[in-house]
This record gives structure tokens, C-alpha cells and sequence, in this order.
């Protein structure tokens, strides 16, 4: 489903920020090499993420599903100077494009990556963390949202992405589909927890922003 029409999402891109040169040569990468290459935040969203983050000056940013790197490069340009971004995937084949990417950036030395399960890997960061970004398998998300919730402090910033799911979220639910029905259930539990202020944006594929209190 496409929110807006392609004039007008040409026309908020063209007066947004413009791309960095690195993300766009990784865009084409991925598009050429990388299955599924729609997954990619892309450029308006990157924009969103960054200013978000410098916003935000994190000391430390989690991000659950990497992919190829792009959305943790734009979550990087906010870190503080001794910061650091821990990313963490499943695919340990993108490793190697998202670390040369990552190096490129000038935050190679700021972003650490994890390859495994991150309900696994979460829990054993010994960080508090003032940003986290949910990016990967959406059946899980709940799980991912309380395993990082309970490494935030008060005034961190979770964000979700994805939450309406093309558009699925509206529609008439198939009871086959089960990533559809869990993130119906997941948004209306980030609209009703007492622990988070909660806005959904409607930015590309929908992106949750709560605060945790």
C-alpha cells in the first residue's frame, strides 16, 4: 500500500536533506547483491532517523536487524564522541558489507555488530541504552521491545519500524497471517503501556516513536 502518491513522496524527499553519497552507493549495492533490497530504510527515513539522533545525543544506541547497515549508519551520526551503536543480526553473510560500509562511515570504530538471536545477545550487554531502533523479524517484536525496554532508562527513545505493514494493519485480517495479528496486538500495546508515551508516525512503512517514563 502506498500512503502517499510517488509526486509526493519525490517532492518531501527533494525538500528533506539530501542523501549522503556513501548511503546512496549503499543503496545500490544492496539492490544489485542483497536479496529483498526493499527492506533497506532508504533515504527519507534515514534523514528521520539521523536528525533523531542527533536530537537525542545518545551515548549508546541498540539496533535490532542490521540488514545492510544503512539505518545504523544514520543512527550513528548522533552518537556522542565516545558513543557506541551495537547492531545485532541473524545473517552473518552481510557481515562483511556492513563492516566495510560501517568503516567508510568514520563511525567503524563507534559501531559494534552482533551476529546471533538478539533475544540471546541482548540481555547480555551491560549497557544502558538511550536510543534502541526494532527492525528484524516482526513476529518477535514484543519480545524485543521487553528485552530492551529493560535495558532504557527513563527518557530513552524506542522507535519501531514497519508497524503498519504495508497497510495490512486496516485490512481485513487473514487468521493465516500471523505477523499481521501480532503487530496489531503489539501496537495497541505500545499505545496502552503505562511505561512509554507512545506516537505512531506515518513515515514510509510506519514508525513508532515511544519514550520510556
Amino acid at each position: 500500500m502506498h500512503f502517499l502518491s510517488s509526486i509526493l513522496e519525490q517532492y518531501i524527499a527533494d525538500h528533506s536533506q539530501s542523501e549522503p553519497e556513501l548511503l546512496q552507493r549503499l543503496t545500490r549495492e544492496t539492490h544489485l547483491k542483497v536479496i529483498q533490497p526493499r527492506m533497506i530504510t532508504g533515504h527519507f527515513q534515514g534523514r528521520v532517523l539521523s536528525l533523531l539522533s542527533k536530537i537525542i545525543a545518545p551515548k549508546n544506541i541498540l539496533e535490532i536487524g542490521t540488514y545492510t547497515g544503512y539505518s545504523a549508519i544514520c543512527l550513528a551520526e548522533g552518537l556522542q564522541k565516545k558513543g557506541t551503536l551495537h547492531t545485532i543480526d541473524i545473517n552473518e553473510e552481510l557481515h562483511a558489507m556492513q563492516r566495510r560500509y560501517f568503516d567508510e562511515s568514520g563511525y567503524g570504530s563507534q559501531i559494534i555488530q552482533h551476529t546471533g538471536d538478539a533475544l540471546e545477545i541482548i540481555p547480555q550487554l551491560d549497557l544502558v541504552f538511550d536510543m534502541v531502533f526494532i527492525d528484524a523479524e516482526k513476529v518477535s517484536y514484543d519480545h524485543y521491545y521487553e528485552a530492551a525496554l529493560k535495558k532504557c532508562r527513563p527518557g530513552s527513545v524506542i522507535l519501531s519500524d514497519n508497524v503498519l505493514w504495508s497497510g495490512k494493519v486496516v485490512e481485513p485480517l487473514d487468521p493465516k497471517d500471523k505477523a499481521t495479528k501480532i503487530l496489531i496486538d503489539y501496537n495497541k500495546k505500545l499505545r496502552d503501556d503505562p511505561r512509554v508515551e507512545t506516537v505512531l508516525l506515518p513515515i514510509r512503512d510506519g514508525l513508532t516513536l515511544s519514550r520510556v517514563l
